[in-house]
């Protein structure tokens, strides 16, 4: 997206806080990036008077691989990456939205009911958040978007989340006086993706990216998550998501089978989660299960349990500003999802592209902590590292995986949010 002439719409003091407010920093390609899309917007739909900036970010799991679908407890964080939407309320009752490389998108919301035929696409998802918007009593009406996106597809950073939470939030501003919760912009987002997008999903993601910062998120109670905010007061540090690789098509039967297996370990204690029972349990009835269920489904249901504690030490090691001991924490958890959880790489994989990257980032001598980010099998894994050490890395990374699968991340205070407002 470019223009010829580049328009600003905020004098320096304002771009340069906005941006730093978003992103941490300030460039002229995030400049660029800002007016270029305000102009976008303008030039796409005609439209004078007050518009408003808008911003959803990606989000990165810390701790707690697999656990908030057994009910158990996450850390995770907003990240700087984001869709940057500039957004004017229309009378008309129509959603319209030009993002980038897509034909314009046009929600008529005076029909929001499920289709088949909508299942996987971004239409569907507008059509969700605004159902459950108003199935729970809240308002709904139309807008013109434009938008763009800086959350890389395939990195694990949760850019269907991101776009879901931003409509939620788009709905708060223009509708709601910006009064509903950031969970219940969560659950609205998770609710779209389940029941209008097609994909059975935990509400981690969109939590996460609507809550902002760094949180403990613990799912005992699915309709009301306890949050518990962790401060990131953490200048030693670099976070890296790194693409291993490997396509994610074809493992839905690898991913349901962590969730079968936690879910029959649970079914054998007559509960329908492994929260409601202890590690205790498992290891007391270890031999029973294995001979009725399978080894694997032992191995996976400790993790969750060890997962669930570790949660909880990396949340006391943030605030007692121990980063030893929280690295320690992440590196644990890598080590436990590859070796109990054993969502690395599927059966007969001979690539092995996620033990691979894992490995190169351990004998690279530059990183303190590694381990899978997200669902696991494929895709990618998450790494600190020390920020003398960060060029190296990165340049290490990018000469192995590639430029474009190397992603320098950092942690962002707010979830989505309205950012600004500009005159047209």
């Amino acid at each position: 997206m470019t223009t010829v002439k580049q328009e600003k719409y905020f004098d320096k003091f304002e771009t340069d806080k906005l941006l730093n407010d978003l992103y941490g920093e300030n460039s002229p390609e995030l400049e660029l990036r800002l007016n270029n899309l305000i102009d976008t917007f303008k030039s796409n739909f005609s439209l004078t008077g007050e518009a408003m900036i808008f911003s959803s970010p990606g989000r990165i799991e810390i701790c707690g691989n697999h656990t908030d679908h057994n009910h158990g407890k996450v850390m995770a964080a907003a990240v700087s990456v984001d869709i940057l939407a500039v957004v004017m309320p229309t009378d008309d009752n129509v959603v319209s939205v030009d993002s980038d490389g897509y034909p314009r998108m046009t929600v008529d919301l005076k029909d929001i009911s499920f289709k088949e035929e909508n299942k996987g696409t971004s239409f569907a998802l507008i059509q969700g958040v605004a159902d459950y918007f108003v199935a729970h009593g809240y308002k709904v009406g139309g807008f013109r978007g434009a938008f763009t996106s800086r959350v890389p597809k395939g990195a694990g950073v949760s850019s269907s989340s991101a776009f879901e939470v931003l409509v939620g939030e788009i709905f708060n501003v223009l509708y709601n006086d910006g009064k509903i919760s950031a969970m219940e912009k969560a659950k609205a987002s998770q609710y779209a993706e389940n029941r209008y997008f097609g994909k059975p999903c935990g509400l981690m993601d969109q939590a996460a990216i609507a809550l902002g910062g760094v949180n403990l998120i613990d799912f005992k109670d699915t309709d009301n998550p306890i949050v518990e905010p962790a401060l990131w007061e953490n200048d030693q540090l670099d976070i890296f998501v790194i693409n291993a690789g490997g396509d994610h098509s074809d493992l839905v039967d690898d991913y349901a089978g962590i969730l079968n297996d936690m879910k029959n370990v649970a079914k054998f204690f007559s509960v329908d989660c492994l929260r409601k029972t202890t590690k205790a349990d498992v290891l007391k009835f270890s031999n029973t299960l294995r001979e009725k269920l399978s080894g694997r489904a032992v191995l996976r249901a400790l993790h969750f349990f060890e997962e669930c504690d570790r949660v909880d030490e990396a949340l006391i090691a943030l605030k007692n500003k121990d980063i030893g001991k929280f690295l320690d924490v992440i590196n644990r958890s890598g080590d436990s999802s590859w070796r109990l959880l054993q969502n690395l790489y599927p059966p007969c994989d001979v690539e092995q592209y996620l033990p691979f990257a894992i490995t190169v980032c351990k004998e690279s001598g530059l990183c303190e902590a590694v381990r899978v980010h997200g669902g696991g099998f494929a895709g990618t894994i998450l790494a600190f590292v020390k920020k003398e050490n960060s060029e190296k890395f990165n340049a290490k990374m990018a000469n192995n995986f590639g430029s474009d699968c190397v992603f320098k991340l950092t942690v962002r205070k707010d979830g989505a949010i309205k950012a600004a407002e500009v005159r047209l």
